[in-house]
């Protein structure tokens, strides 16, 4: 039995998520709303202590991390038809070396300035008493400066570091991808997951960097991971189940 409890399938909950389905794998997904920070309720800290998503609860034992997660699963079925991680040694450590970046290097600057624009209305629209009262259950120290700061909007000199750091992930992206179909290679792997979870929807929000004209090998990739049948099952799906009335105990 494997449960996966995300946001849904963008940023790093759509590694696991697009992983799952691309192994074909029968799961329970239980998406979280963040916006009425779901994932720090006692419940769910219960699963996760750290309150922070996507975890996979597979037969009771919980992991959590992303990319760890895509891991685990190549590990836990090892019988699995189908591979998202290369037989040989050598390939799979160029797949790490991309899922080692995106995790340390291109999601955070993407991040930051997702929270600018995105979380920082939301956290701005919560009274100051309810707001004050959710940041005492948020158990990691760091998360609580990143919800102040996007509360109050981080500083000109910092976003621009972050778009800086933006830029230059762009193009090592462009510039692998000019060279071989896939990140790790001639194979689909992780590395393409892990780093599709961060780049899909950059074409839209990011389109003074991600464009035909700039980045036409990028484009073309992620067009086809969209164009994967798993990847369009699991938007289709992710769709209804947001679509869905939500039970009236989300820890039931």
């Amino acid at each position: 039995m494997l449960t996966l409890y995300s946001f849904g399938p963008g940023a790093n909950s759509l590694k696991p998520m697009l992983a799952l389905y691309e192994k074909q794998f029968e799961f329970t997904p239980r998406f979280l709303n963040p916006a009425v920070f779901e994932h720090h309720e006692d419940w769910f800290k219960k699963i996760n202590p750290r309150g922070q998503v996507p975890a996979l609860d597979h037969d009771g034992k919980i992991v959590t991390e992303s990319t760890v997660i895509c891991e685990y699963l190549e590990d836990a079925f090892p019988d699995a038809p189908i591979k998202l991680r290369p037989k040989d040694p050598y390939m799979i450590a160029q797949m790490r070396i991309w899922t080692k970046w995106v995790d340390e290097y291109f999601c955070w600057c993407v991040s930051t300035i997702g929270w600018e624009r995105a979380i920082g209305p939301m956290a701005r629209s919560v009274p100051d008493d309810e707001f004050e009262e959710k940041m005492k259950h948020i158990p990691i120290p760091e998360q609580v400066t990143k919800w102040r700061n996007a509360r109050k909007g981080f500083p000109k000199e910092v976003l621009e570091e972050e778009m800086r750091k933006v830029r230059v992930s762009i193009a090592r992206l462009e510039a692998r991808l000019s060279e071989s179909p896939w990140l790790a290679g001639p194979d689909y792997t992780l590395a393409d997951i892990c780093n599709f979870a961060i780049a899909n929807g950059m074409q839209f929000g990011f389109k003074e960097v991600v464009n035909e004209q700039d980045t036409p090998h990028l484009m073309d990739w992620i067009r086809r991971i969209n164009e994967r049948p798993a990847c369009k099952e699991m938007f289709a799906k992710a769709k209804r189940e947001t679509l869905a009335p939500r039970p009236a105990s989300a820890a039931s």
